[in-house]
């Protein structure tokens, strides 16, 4: 079982939080994208009431210029309208103002989390610099261990090697029959062929 120290622990716990930040960052980007489009169809139905209540005011004020008998029903429809329009303001202002505080609270969460995946990245990048100084270090100390145990054991194996070549000449001259020695020559004559 692997040993779980301090940077392993941290490394394990910046690769979590990273993917945290990722997560929220997705669920941040669907909410916007959803109240993006619930934005838009509100704005599709304001557009749709206004452009069915615009005809309609039109419509009015002709009638209630040509004629006096629809005065009555006019104003009845414009207190109606006027009704509807005071019903639903409230509500389209509540409206706005939620979105309002929506995108500011986005905004907000936005900064945090840019910001914390500048402080994430920044801790990153300094642990890798920290492993990559690591590892550097423990490769060259396994280079010189290595070249220290090859000096160590090549010396050795070297002076044993020549002992066992001349143990093995002597052995070998000890073991042949001793051959005719040649007269020597004389003395005056040329010993080259």
């Amino acid at each position: 079982m692997p040993k779980l120290d301090n940077q392993t622990i941290l490394l394990a716990l910046t690769v979590v939080i990273g993917l945290a930040v990722l997560l929220q960052t997705i669920i941040l980007l669907a909410i916007f994208v959803s109240i993006r489009k619930a934005a838009g169809s509100i704005r599709l139905e304001v557009e749709k009431l206004r452009a069915s209540l615009m005809p309609v005011i039109y419509d009015t004020r002709d009638t209630l210029a040509s004629t006096r008998d629809t005065l009555a029903k006019t104003q009845e429809f414009l207190a109606n309208a006027q009704g509807f329009l005071i019903r639903v303001s409230p509500r389209i202002e509540a409206t706005a103002s939620d979105l309002a505080e929506i995108t500011h609270g986005l905004r907000t969460q936005t900064a945090q989390m840019q910001s914390s995946a500048m402080e994430i990245l920044e801790r990153v990048r300094k642990q890798s610099d920290r492993v990559d100084h690591m590892i550097t270090s423990l490769l060259d100390t396994v280079d010189r261990a290595g070249g220290f145990v090859a000096n160590v054991v090549s010396r050795p194996v070297r002076q044993i090697s020549s002992i066992l070549g001349i143990v093995k000449a002597v052995v070998e001259s000890l073991r042949t029959p001793p051959t005719l020695r040649r007269p020597a020559p004389p003395a005056g004559e040329d010993r080259f062929v």
